[in-house]
């Protein structure tokens, strides 16, 4: 398993058992538990359906392209994971992975948060935000240059590898504040 992939589901587990745990304190109801579940789970694998959509319709000539095609119709989902491993470095240019569509994932989730009482879109929205927090702290750690590559692909003006901490900090306190909405939550 990519470590990538551990970091996403330790941050959601951690996610579930904390507010589970406070849940179960705070006697929540218990079909909550199921839709708190199923959307972290959801959530957790969704964002990196972006790489599919690279290999099979922005970068369909590559030869990446064509082994993940063949793989995926073969339904060889380890072999699958192993070139996602091996690639995902790569593939800059994704719709998902990009500070355009982190913007308007925190707007969407700061109207679901504040106007729904659906457990299940809080839950998918929270861990959406956290798997980009993920993938964007791991980089900003090994390798700035990277994270602004892709957070800012297709764009002529970028924040410098200095002030991405900046950025960094403010959707980590953003998501922070919708976990301890989802804490709150009582229906």
């Amino acid at each position: 398993m990519r470590p990538a992939l551990k970091n996403h589901l330790f941050v959601s587990i951690s996610i579930f058992v904390v507010v589970f745990g406070y849940w179960l304190i705070s006697q929540q109801n218990f079909i909550q538990y199921i839709y708190l579940f199923f959307g972290l789970l959801l959530g957790t694998f969704f964002l990196d359906i972006d790489h599919i959509i690279f290999w099979l319709y922005l970068k369909p000539d590559l030869d990446e392209s064509r082994l993940a095609k063949k793989i995926i119709k073969n339904k060889d989902y380890k072999s699958i994971l192993i070139l996602f491993k091996t690639t995902h470095h790569h593939h800059n240019n994704l719709i998902f992975h990009h500070y355009f569509f982190q913007i308007a994932l925190v707007l969407i989730s700061f109207f679901v948060f504040t106007s729904s009482t659906n457990v299940f879109a809080m839950s998918f929205l929270l861990t959406l935000n956290t798997h980009l927090l993920v993938d964007e702290i791991s980089d900003y750690q090994t390798n700035p240059k990277h994270l602004q590559n892709w957070l800012f692909a297709r764009e002529n003006k970028q924040l410098s590898t200095d002030n991405l901490k900046y950025y960094l900090g403010t959707f980590i306190v953003v998501t922070f504040l919708f976990l301890i909405s989802l804490l709150r939550f009582k229906i």
